[in-house]
């Protein structure tokens, strides 16, 4: 099957595609099965896990345990096949994100009763976004360390180049609404955030004056809100099925030989991230909920986050989670969601910068002493305030991070790291979520917003159905 139909259209030139899409198919009716067992959701989501970490496994050993598995035309076939679902299912919330969150915001405002302040809910969602983040980011020096990346390592052969850095101001004006559908088209969801806010308060200050003509157009958001969730929730069911394909591509993608080369750099990251989910559940704890009790209650968004490796397209999960299992009022899940998404990112923008100017240090001779780490730090914090929403986060961080350490010229130096991203962002992702969803908590809790029956289960029954 060497033709062009085969191959180029069809994606199947060997039987071993065709075998594993087989077997992905074999995998739904396991998944289909628990549904129909009435097993939680949770319990199908954790099953998925392990179900694509198995298939990933399997493809990459039947390819040999190959180097480089991206040249073998059957590998390139199964995970462009498994991308249909997988990657289907993250363009379908994808496709919610800005609607929801344009609909999200301004009914957040109009909803607000008249002593609540929203200027006080963006402040302490910044506050807190970057508290979380410095504490990051220490932490990855401290373990990045005493793992002693980078110390003794000669220089990795790669051809990275770094990314092109931009300003901190043009950065923060870029994020500014000139051209709102603009905005809208490509993600930008700050942007969307700010043009929505405007709105809102406009239709809030105008409906005590001539509410006749805003009622209509407050129960036009009122109706259109409830539609958007109502097609969040359809999507969300199928986030079983693709979690499945989207891990085991991840696995099969990736050569055993490409991880076992920064393996340490690895464990580095996963123990930070350990660390850091830690402290999350201590500030949960003292937030005054059951720290056990929720990661029971956020187990999908961090599952779909780990898989998809994608905070943005993960936002309508993680806003249903906060609202219909947390117990958050909607407003502010979908507030602090929203710009969490973008801002603060504990994984992308904190641990991972931090442990990556550790590694380059050390290997170009790069001197650490204590102005060296405040100066780390104080870059860090800042640069995540802006840097989150843009495509290729974590390795845009770096750069700024890099750059404004003055190592700029030794960016190449992480070559090794950057081509087993995939494996490092599954669990950056995850911690940029939860890290989101601690804030919501946090905010949340300040101004007495939620609802520990449902956070406890007494009035939450989703994931049954």
């Amino acid at each position: 099957m060497n033709s062009t139909f085969f191959s180029d259209f069809l994606m199947i030139t060997d039987f071993k595609t065709i075998l594993f899409i087989l077997f992905l198919v074999g995998v739904f009716f396991i998944i289909k099965k628990f549904e129909k067992n009435k097993s939680s959701f949770s319990k199908r989501m954790i099953l998925a896990t392990i179900l694509g970490l198995v298939l990933g496994g399997i493809i990459q050993a039947v390819s040999g345990f190959s180097d480089t598995p991206d040249k073998i035309s059957w590998v390139n076939e199964t995970v462009k096949w498994y991308g249909l679902i997988g990657y289907g299912f993250m363009d379908l919330l994808k496709m919610l994100v800005i609607p929801l969150v344009f609909i999200s915001i301004i009914k957040v405002i109009t909803d607000m009763k008249n002593g609540e302040n929203l200027s006080k809910l963006t402040v302490r969602t910044i506050l807190v976004l970057l508290l979380t983040t410095a504490i990051a980011a220490i932490i990855g020096i401290i373990v990045g360390n005493l793992f002693k990346l980078g110390v003794g390592l000669e220089v990795m052969n790669s051809t990275s180049d770094m990314k092109e850095v931009t300003s901190i101001i043009d950065t923060i004006r870029g994020l500014l609404p000139s051209n709102p559908i603009k905005a809208m088209a490509e993600g930008n969801v700050v942007a969307v955030v700010i043009f929505a806010a405007f709105i809102g308060i406009a239709m809030k200050r105008l409906s005590k004056k001539h509410h006749d003509k805003i009622k209509p157009v407050e129960d036009l958001v009122e109706g259109s809100y409830k539609i958007i969730v109502s097609i969040a929730m359809t999507v969300i069911k199928f986030m079983p099925y693709a979690v499945i394909p989207l891990l085991a591509n991840t696995i099969a993608s990736r050569g055993l030989a490409a991880i076992l080369g920064v393996i340490n750099f690895i464990l580095a990251l996963y123990v930070s991230i350990i660390l850091m989910f830690i402290v999350h559940l201590i500030i949960v704890a003292l937030n005054g909920l059951n720290p056990i009790r929720y990661v029971k209650n956020v187990m999908e968004p961090l599952i779909l986050a780990f898989t998809s490796r994608s905070s943005l397209g993960t936002l309508p999960v993680t806003i249903e989670t906060l609202t219909e299992k947390v117990g958050l009022e909607n407003g502010i899940s979908s507030f602090v969601g929203s710009i969490g998404s973008n801002a603060g990112m504990n994984g992308c923008a904190a641990i991972y910068p931090a442990l990556m100017a550790v590694t380059i240090a050390n290997m170009s001779g790069t001197p650490m002493n204590f102005s060296f780490y405040i100066m780390l730090l104080i870059i860090i914090v800042i640069s995540s305030v802006g840097i989150a929403g843009i495509p290729g986060t974590a390795t845009v961080s770096v750069s700024v991070v890099i750059s404004g350490m003055g190592m700029g010229s030794y960016f190449s130096l992480a070559g090794g790291i950057l081509a087993i991203d995939p494996i490092l962002d599954m669990g950056r992702t995850m911690l940029n979520v939860n890290g989101t969803m601690v804030t919501a908590i946090t905010v949340g809790n300040s101004f007495k917003a939620i609802d520990k029956n449902i956070f406890y289960g007494e009035n939450s029954n989703h994931g049954n159905n």
